[in-house]
């Protein structure tokens, strides 16, 4: 890039083109590889079972332990971000993916296959997950931060839409192993142009929320002191903790674990990732249980995610306008009706059409958790909270990639899984319309005086 461009790019504009939008763009397609491949386990699942000689129960056990270490892998991807900055931690994760598929296709047994696509390989991915991506974007945006988030949830489904069924067809064509192999190849050849030439931490002092005249103050910045000045004239309610603006520059990491909002998101995540991986898991499976054809049910679950595509941009746009909790909790509910609908269907119409009315709303909880974070704590501690809170989210997941396995060679149905899914989403769109409004100042207890 020539020295007028990289002056340009720090002022965060490129002619009339706003440089965060490129930004947006690649982090959108690195989200499209690696949770595509990530919640694209489900064609994998019965090849790699049949070629190794696996168990269903012992295979869901190592995905469940992937989806854990997929999980541990995202705080320690915040803390180097915050730390080493995203360009070396998307560096560092496709060098550990490339390894990572370079055992797993040598592996014979169930202890190299754990270590390498279990662990190995679910920790090269975490580093280029949302979470890496979510501190650069939300320093890049401020008025239209739910918006941007929001393109990272239509990488994710972009990727199940996109890869679920190309995976499907690739697996067919020519194995799982070759399929493996061919992912690690295209993710270094897009992932290290990107890493080295559009990541860019330095962004604007007002982000896209800049003054509109010299010297006016910014739009952030309006905000942040309209907030201040109402917590400031606002008197408590007798008998009620007074409550104070704390800025974000004080707040600790510890502070923030301490705060029953940040457990709030933490529970919404929680069963998300338990949806989410269920159905990448053994969603086709499942399918293929219920008399569908391995492509049907891989069509299936790929329609989720292309419905899913359109929807995130009606969402994200939405999510800047009207309070992001109450459309975090219209996602919960609608999916968790749509966990039931999914496991009762029986002729292809059903299927696609439930698939098709869930894909609506599959997308968005991320991006609006990682958005309320920002919102809520600053973007300064967004990364390394929205780890801790991705944790739970895989911990959920290990849990339903276990139980999907051993709840149907044991009960010999699905029900125990998708619909403990079901159940635990129509609480965490209850627990989500509790979270306070998103836009408003953190705060703090104050003991009443």
């Amino acid at each position: 890039m020539c020295e007028k461009q990289e002056k340009a790019v720090a002022l965060g504009r490129i002619g009339n083109w706003y440089f965060g939008w490129t930004i947006v763009a690649a982090a959108a397609t690195l989200t499209l590889l690696t949770v595509g491949l990530r919640m694209g386990i489900g064609p994998f699942f019965l090849p790699i079972a049949h070629d190794l000689g696996f168990s269903r129960s012992l295979l869901a056990g190592i995905i469940a332990i992937g989806m854990l270490f997929y999980g541990i892998g995202m705080p320690i991807a915040g803390h180097l971000v915050s730390t080493r900055g995203t360009r070396f931690v998307l560096l560092l994760g496709t060098a550990l993916v490339a390894v990572a598929i370079a055992g797993t296709v040598m592996a014979t047994g169930p202890i190299s296959f754990l270590l390498a696509f279990g662990v190995l390989l679910s920790l090269g991915l975490s580093f280029i997950s949302p979470v890496t991506m979510t501190p650069v974007l939300s320093r890049w945006f401020v008025r239209r931060r739910g918006m941007a988030l929001f393109f990272l949830s239509t990488g994710s489904m972009a990727g199940i839409a996109i890869l679920t069924p190309v995976l499907g067809l690739s697996i067919e064509w020519l194995g799982w192993r070759e399929t493996l192999l061919s992912f690690a190849v295209l993710l270094a050849v897009i992932t290290v142009p990107i890493a080295l030439f559009i990541i860019r931490e330095d962004a604007p002092p007002d982000a896209d929320a800049g003054p509109a005249t010299p010297g006016a103050p910014s739009a952030a910045a309006t905000a942040d002191s309209s907030a201040l000045a109402a917590a400031n004239c606002a008197s408590p309610a007798p008998g009620r903790a007074a409550m104070r603006p704390s800025p974000a520059v004080d707040l600790k990491v510890r502070d923030a674990l301490r705060t029953v909002q940040f457990w709030k998101i933490a529970f919404g995540l929680f069963a998300c990732g338990y949806s989410m991986n269920l159905l990448g898991t053994h969603g086709v499976p499942m399918l293929m249980d219920h008399g569908f054809d391995a492509m049907t049910g891989s069509f299936g679950i790929g329609l989720i995610g292309f419905a899913a595509i359109f929807s995130t941009l009606v969402l994200g746009r939405l999510s800047d306008m009207v309070p992001r909790r109450n459309i975090l909790s219209a996602i919960y509910l609608i999916r968790g009706l749509g966990f039931f609908a999914l496991v009762m269907v029986g002729t292809q119409w059903e299927l696609y059409a439930a698939a098709t009315i869930g894909g609506i709303v599959w997308a968005g909880s991320i991006a609006l958790s990682s958005a309320i974070l920002a919102d809520l704590y600053g973007v300064r501690l967004v990364g390394i909270l929205y780890g801790w809170t991705y944790l739970g989210h895989q911990v959920g997941g290990m849990i339903s990639s276990w139980l999907g396995g051993w709840g149907y060679e044991t009960f010999g149905t699905h029900w125990i899984a998708f619909g403990s899914a079901g159940a635990l989403l129509l609480a965490a769109s209850i627990v989500s319309m509790s979270l306070p409004a998103s836009r408003q100042a953190f705060v703090v207890p104050v003991a009443a005086r």
